[in-house]
């Protein structure tokens, strides 16, 4: 008897809390049926790094604000055939894109590190320095949801979307009847 091949599926956490992933194990004891049919290859739930092989589905969850968040979403976009933006970060730009909305200066995110930093009502920096070591990635001019970046291929939306949400997705991609949601399935109360 010839087994079934696995489907491979990768995910990452861009800017955004992890609680996308968080949701993700909130699938609870169907992610030990889920795992008969699947098996993970780069994601934070593995520890693997760097991509083994390619994928046939890639998470993501989290928006773009720095540039190492444009290469990962990229480099998930080359070796996923199925790219999902998981939550409202991931489609949306969520909490962290806020910073796009509040900036009113000619150099905004020079005014958004300032306030994080030197003049925020809570900082604490008596050398007034702004981190700028060359090991931190490049600030984004603002925070970019997934799909300006990259083409998405569906959209889970929430924050965070349920477990429920996420295994009807990745049950349905599974077995190939996945059309999108019915409207009733996405509403939040």
């Amino acid at each position: 008897m010839t087994e079934l091949r696995k489907a491979r599926i990768a995910t990452a956490s861009l800017a955004g809390c992890f609680g996308c992933h968080m949701a993700i194990l909130d699938i609870d004891e169907r992610l030990i049926g889920l795992m008969k049919l699947v098996e993970f290859d780069r994601s934070p739930l593995t520890d693997i790094k760097r991509f083994t092989q390619r994928c046939d589905i890639g998470i993501i969850e989290g928006g773009c604000c720095n540039e190492e968040n444009v290469h990962v979403l990229q480099d998930f976009r080359r070796n996923c055939d199925i790219l999902i933006g998981l939550g409202q970060c991931a489609i949306m730009g969520g909490l962290p894109a806020m910073r796009n909305a509040i900036m009113h200066s000619d150099e905004p995110l020079r005014e958004c590190l300032e306030e994080a930093y030197i003049t925020g009502p809570f900082t604490q920096n008596r050398e007034q320095i702004i981190p700028n070591d060359p090991a931190l990635p490049l600030l984004l001019d603002k925070v970019y949801p997934c799909s300006e970046v990259v083409e998405i291929d569906y959209q889970i939306p929430g924050c965070a979307p349920t477990g429920d949400v996420i295994f009807e997705a990745l049950n349905g991609l599974l077995s190939g009847k996945f059309k999108g949601f019915e409207r009733e399935n996405i509403r939040f109360d």
